[in-house]
């Protein structure tokens, strides 16, 4: 047995500063990238697919992971034109697999992706990271986007709190947070201006936990087995952060949730990818025990790692510092591994990259998108690979 995970790093395109050829320099195997020039609900051809394969494979690389086929809204809604976008769907999923694209990881989460409040917060260290404050989510959504119904999503403290913040903050500040939450992160599909979003929001009006759910479902439904059929295993994104905000749900939280997803279609093309700064948010996400229980599903990691503040804030921690019990969480799929290799399966180089990262060295000017700084994502993939190598090296002395 190849007693490795796949290392993989991901790759904006061309377009990213970080370049192939630094990329390699980093001693992983895979890229983990996608279209991005395409239009959300275009179909990916089998020439696009095979144009960036080459490049990547050119650069000494492999592509690994797509990540992600955006989700067209209409899909998530189930309105408008969502037969067609589901079928264009289908047919990138067909072309990804004729290109030997083994893995699919993708979204389900409304109008906005990954979500923080804070894409530069200082650390006492001197490196900066990712947050998220639920005191100034709840400003923006209060007093600059003004949402109907919004007071009706918070406690009273948080209402006060809330307000006492926006007070606070110059019209300077006002934008940045504006910028922050609605411009557009690494990966998501699309940024807004508030009155966009707000124009995208009422689209979702009527439709609450159980009718995203069953929409999801539908769209596994369709999709799952066309994926089997082309040889690509999906792999679902959790929410992120795992809660609702700005009175959209969000479904796939929580383990209940993953599990209730791959009894959908059982199979392990219907899969899942398991993030742990996604989950660790959530304290009662129990993340060993899912690897236990779910591991068997997991198509996709990515390692990083929280700190929970109060409430629902929380921030992008060091990789092995945070409230993830990162080592345990990697004992864990080591035993997922060694489990599918008595299984006599053919997936046991789950492939995992090192999820965000710290901005350290802020000095060297090496610019870079928000979470995904060279030297941090750097830094997590040597701890995790160290940790995980460490763990591998003892169970073999206590076997021989």
């Amino acid at each position: 047995m190849n007693k490795k995970f796949e290392k993989t790093w991901r790759w904006f395109g061309l377009d990213d500063t970080i370049t192939l050829e630094a990329i390699r320099q980093l001693d992983v195997t895979g890229i983990v990238t996608a279209l991005h020039h395409l239009p959300t609900g275009a179909v990916w051809s089998l020439e696009a697919f095979e144009e960036r394969k080459a490049m990547i494979e050119d650069a000494g690389l492999k592509w690994s992971v797509v990540e992600s086929i955006p989700v067209h809204e209409d899909i998530k809604r189930r309105t408008g034109d969502y037969k067609t976008y589901i079928e264009h769907f289908k047919e990138s999923v067909r072309n990804m697999g004729k290109a030997g694209i083994p893995v699919l990881c993708y979204n389900f989460m409304p109008v906005l992706d990954w979500t923080r409040t804070d894409l530069d917060h200082e650390m006492s260290m001197g490196y900066t990271c990712l947050r998220f404050d639920e005191t100034a989510l709840a400003a923006f959504d209060l007093f600059v986007l003004r949402r109907n119904g919004a007071g009706d999503d918070y406690s009273e403290q948080l209402l006060i709190g809330a307000e006492a913040y926006f007070k606070s903050l110059s019209s300077d500040d006002i934008h940045h947070l504006t910028k922050n939450i609605l411009a557009g992160l690494p990966g998501s599909e699309e940024g807004y201006t508030p009155e966009e979003f707000q124009a995208i929001l009422d689209t979702y009006a009527g439709i609450g936990d159980s009718e995203l759910r069953e929409n999801l479902y539908a769209f596994i439904r369709e999709v799952a087995p066309v994926a089997e059929e082309a040889g690509v295993k999906m792999a679902i994104h959790p929410d992120d952060p795992p809660f609702p905000l700005f009175g959209l749900p969000r479904v796939v939280s929580t383990e209940a949730d993953a599990k209730a997803l791959t009894d959908v279609y059982d199979s392990p093309y219907n899969g899942l990818t398991f993030c742990t700064g996604s989950y660790g948010v959530l304290a009662d996400n129990d993340l060993p025990g899912m690897v236990e229980r779910l591991g068997h599903r997991f198509n996709f990691l990515h390692l990083r790692n929280i700190q929970r503040e109060k409430g629902r804030t929380f921030h992008e921690a060091l990789h092995l510092k945070g409230d993830v019990d990162m080592e345990k969480v990697i004992y864990m799929l080591i035993m997922e591994q060694e489990r599918r290799h008595t299984e006599g399966r053919n997936d046991l180089r789950i492939p995992f990259r090192p999820d965000h990262g710290q901005n350290i060295l802020r000095s060297l000017h090496l610019n870079s998108a928000p979470g995904y700084s060279y030297l941090g994502r750097l830094r997590g993939l040597a701890v995790l690979r160290g940790v995980e190598m460490g763990i591998r090296k003892v169970l073999e002395i206590q076997r021989t």
